[in-house]
């Protein structure tokens, strides 16, 4: 077997058939965890960014200079439609930065991290030996060490690096409840559902030449535990769903993005609802 996971804690196939009681999975989860951290099986690492940035209608404009004279990219958002109650509006995360023209020096920040490097070779071990109970364990390991790398991350983000937020002081209990000023949404989560905005992230960042994670065709990150976003600091920033949109704000995405509508209707489909599979264009 890899490494020196103890045989006494890993169940028998016989075990494996059934799902373990929570106590027994602990336990387990428990004495992985020890010895990926002794035997340092994983490797994580994180990068991050921050760009001068303004908003243009649903679009975020981002620059390399504080000027904003020398454009680096354009984040293209989706703006909710679903019809809210009066005094309630639609929601696009461009909202969250300053206008272009208002004068506000605003910001928005990029990052990726990765706890998945060194994984391939740990799973490929436990899956020859039969023990996908291990593998699947490791895997969840994984992703929770890029989750809290995540966390820290934007705690460092909020207090140091950017430096929004520099008397925080907040326990656990509430960077779990998220009580702290700013978000962090992801491209292909409900704030910001298209995944392939994450080509966006990976050329600012460098990403695959920084951290060593790379891209899918289809946009999914590999090694699958990792995570990446962007960094918004508006008071008023939080997280919220687009929801279903309509064939007209597909078409506008589209045009803004320089993506066949045919493309971007493949990448929104979720958000398109029923009944809504042929090519508007």
């Amino acid at each position: 077997m890899p490494g020196s996971f103890p045989a006494s804690s890993r169940p028998s196939c016989r075990t494996r058939c059934a799902a373990p009681p929570a106590s027994a999975l602990w336990r387990d989860a428990q004495a992985l965890l020890e010895t990926v951290v002794r035997e340092r099986w994983l490797t994580a690492r994180a990068v991050a960014g921050f760009y001068p940035a303004e908003r243009i209608g649903d679009d975020i404009a981002l620059h390399g200079d504080p000027a904003r004279e020398r454009p680096l990219a354009t984040l293209h958002h989706l703006r909710q439609q679903k019809q809210k109650p009066t005094g309630q509006f639609q929601l696009c995360l461009s909202d969250f930065v300053g206008p272009r023209g208002s004068g506000v020096a605003d910001y928005v920040g990029a990052f990726a991290v990765t706890a998945g490097l060194g994984i391939e070779a740990r799973v490929a071990a436990f899956e020859a030996a039969h023990d996908d109970y291990s593998a699947i364990l490791l895997k969840a390991l994984a992703d929770r060490f890029a989750e809290a790398l995540a966390e820290l991350l934007h705690e460092r983000v909020r207090r140091e690096w950017w430096g929004y937020a520099p008397e925080e002081r907040l326990s656990n209990e509430l960077l779990i409840r998220e009580v702290y000023r700013g978000i962090r949404p992801a491209p292909g989560y409900p704030a910001c559902p298209d995944h392939s905005e994450k080509a966006r992230l990976w050329q600012l960042l460098d990403v695959e030449g920084a951290i060593g994670a790379r891209l899918t065709e289809s946009f999914a990150m590999y090694p699958a535990a990792s995570v990446s976003g962007w960094y918004f600091s508006h008071p008023e920033a939080r997280y919220f769903a687009v929801g279903t949109i309509g064939d007209d704000q597909l078409e506008d995405y589209a045009r803004r993005k320089g993506m066949p509508v045919a493309e971007a209707r493949r990448w929104l489909a979720p958000n398109l609802g029923h009944g809504r599979t042929e090519d508007a264009a």
